[in-house]
């Protein structure tokens, strides 16, 4: 059925209104998960062509942002062919999730890494970081630490339970950590030593 004149005026400027918007904020979840500007220019034109054609679908008064983080992600999921990496997320069950990255965050408890982030110019290198962080991780990562998104809100978009958004979450952050620490070790700031200890103003624990 064809909408009158009318009624479509009414409802592209609706779209104009509350979806255009959130341009920039869909390009920047695109582009952390394509790694690259075209494809990312290339996803956000499909995920505003199906959310312009599912517009009827949206409800009035709710989060457009999620709602079109949610069609991003889904149309980046439809359209890869396969994972550039296999990454073991052990089945997205929270528990052994959280265990691994307890393991993996052991290492930087030892190391005063708050004291060395502080020295540090972290901006290129956070960048650089979420970029190489495998995509289920990275996914949480940046709706939830870049995009502000509440826990509730990013399950709904990456549509698995909090608790899975919780343990990738969690399990992303220490990458990230891991990768910040050999950033500085690299900038001289850490040495290679005792677990990665800075090498002034340390006690030797």
């Amino acid at each position: 059925m064809v909408d009158h004149p009318e009624a479509k005026r009414e409802r592209d400027l609706r779209f104009e209104r509350e979806a255009l918007p959130w341009l920039d904020d869909v390009y920047r979840f695109a582009r952390s998960m394509t790694h690259d500007e075209a494809d990312a220019d290339d996803l956000v034109q499909e995920t505003y062509l199906r959310a312009y054609r599912a517009w009827d679908t949206f409800e009035p008064g709710s989060d457009c942002r999620r709602w079109l983080f949610t069609i991003c992600r889904n149309v980046f999921l439809r359209t890869r062919e396969r994972e550039a990496r296999q990454v073991d997320t052990g089945g997205d069950d929270a528990v052994l999730e959280t265990m691994a990255a307890v393991r993996e965050a052991s290492p930087f408890a030892r190391s005063n890494a708050d004291a060395i982030f502080t020295r540090i110019d972290l901006v290129p290198a956070i960048q650089r970081a979420i970029d190489a962080l495998p995509d289920v991780f990275r996914m949480a990562v940046v709706l939830v630490d870049v995009e502000g998104q509440s826990y509730d809100e990013a399950a709904a978009v990456l549509g698995v339970p909090i608790g899975t958004v919780r343990s990738r979450l969690f399990r992303g952050r220490r990458i990230l950590q891991h990768a910040l620490i050999d950033y500085a070790r690299d900038a001289g700031i850490v040495g290679t030593a005792s677990g990665g200890a800075p090498k002034e103003g340390h006690d030797g624990l």
